[in-house]
């Protein structure tokens, strides 16, 4: 299960761990138009662990997703 919610500065994606026990923490994610950060609270620590990622980051992390093992570059994309 996910929500999605559109702050001022911000696109907020929260992912809930509905699979078999033991269920992980939410899972945060922001959008902002320099960075995206995802964020988890971690029991162990009591902190919240957050990592920040550059949207080219992000855009290479989803086509990751997507791809079979291997080392890739994706093109830029053309201008507008």
């Amino acid at each position: 299960m996910f929500s999605i919610e559109h702050d001022f500065d911000a696109t907020v994606i929260t992912l809930i761990d509905e699979g078999a026990a033991p269920l992980q923490e939410d899972v945060v994610i922001q959008s902002f138009a320099e960075c995206i950060t995802v964020e988890q609270f971690d029991p162990r620590t009591n902190q919240v662990m957050k990592i920040t990622l550059s949207p080219e980051q992000a855009r290479d992390l989803g086509a990751a997703l997507n791809l079979p093992e291997g080392i890739y570059r994706l093109k830029p994309a053309p201008p507008k």
